[in-house]
């Protein structure tokens, strides 16, 4: 059987699970991307209102490279004061959004960072999500990551990669680091 011709059919690419590593792999497919002078919509869900290092290098990816925040912040975490609602419409708009980009054609990868977490945390329903994929075409990349994918969106991949913590540097109690954690 004759191999399909690269970039003939576009993947379906998960990555999920407990340890470190999904949103820097999605980053990484992102720069490699780039380097074929591809177009790619990256939206963040759930993340929001913090800074971090992500956001700062993305910008030097521009024109290529076009970020969206779609989140209010971390949900439900120390410095959460939002109502659970107020994060239930900016993950809305963002599967509006996350639609629009893919149904545009413009973007050969879309990635949505932390869309199972949105999803997991009932941001985002399951009938959300399956327009998501309902909307991409058949040449399309899309990458979801965050912990918790369902089964149901794990079937559906191309590929699934579970990232598995093994050892972490907060167990020894050393706190997030700017550049390597953010």
């Amino acid at each position: 059987m004759a191999k399909k011709q690269a970039g003939a059919k576009g993947l379906l690419i998960v990555y999920t699970g407990d340890g470190k590593g999904k949103t820097s792999a999605a980053l990484g497919m992102c720069v490699r991307a780039v380097g074929y002078d591809w177009k790619v919509c990256l939206i963040q869900f759930v993340k929001g209102s913090w800074k971090y290092g992500e956001l700062k290098g993305i910008k030097r990816l521009e024109p290529n490279v076009e970020l969206y925040t779609a989140g209010e912040g971390f949900v439900g975490i120390v410095d959460d004061a939002k109502d659970f609602d107020e994060h239930r419409r900016a993950a809305k708009n963002g599967v509006e959004f996350a639609i629009e980009k893919i149904k545009s054609g413009e973007y050969p990868l879309v990635i949505l960072d932390e869309l199972n977490v949105a999803a997991n945390l009932g941001l985002v329903t399951p009938e959300e999500v399956e327009s998501i994929l309902a909307a991409r075409s058949e040449r399309q990349h899309l990458v979801i990551t965050g912990r918790d994918a369902t089964e149901e969106l794990k079937e559906k991949a191309d590929l699934v990669t579970e990232m598995v913590e093994i050892k972490h540097p907060y167990q020894q109690g050393v706190l997030a680091q700017k550049g390597i954690d953010w």
